[in-house]
């Protein structure tokens, strides 16, 4: 596996840039995961989502899982990627991005690692709604058992 990066950001992700760090000559395969915010939930119509990370705990999941990639699939390579702050409905908050010789290990590969991502990492959103209100969305993570973060 090449060495990447994954890391918390608060820049736009750009898709064709999470591609082109993880291609290859070698690959003949590159699947994509983007996760965008929707503009509906359980709690009703989203207008924006905000995201809080505790980053160092956070990025070091991250790259734990783009390590474990290369074990599960060798010749992989994966490029992980999250947003955090204020993003609007449409906008991308995460990007899995992984190349492999092969299309099917690329396709798993990328899918285990969105699951493991939404399950490990610690990242929190809270759903800002059209009326007004905000809501913290439960998860699975580490710490995202329906609390917010502590500021």
């Amino acid at each position: 596996m090449r060495a990447v990066t994954a890391r918390i950001t608060q820049d736009v992700i750009d898709p064709a840039r999470v591609i082109s760090e993880v291609s290859g000559p070698e690959h003949g395969a590159v699947a994509l995961f983007l996760g965008t915010v929707r503009d509906n939930s359980q709690a009703g119509r989203v207008d924006q989502i905000i995201y809080e990370a505790y980053v160092p705990m956070a990025e070091k999941k991250m790259l734990e899982i783009e390590r474990e990639l290369g074990k599960l699939w060798p010749g992989t390579s994966a490029r992980l990627l999250h947003r955090v702050g204020t993003l609007s409905v449409g906008e991308v908050s995460v990007a899995v991005a992984v190349s492999s010789p092969h299309r099917a290990e690329a396709f798993e590969a990328c899918r285990h690692a969105i699951e493991r991502i939404k399950h490990d990492v610690p990242i929190w959103k809270k759903e800002r709604l059209a009326d007004g209100s905000e809501v913290w969305v439960e998860g699975s993570a580490m710490g995202r058992r329906g609390r917010a973060p502590s500021k």
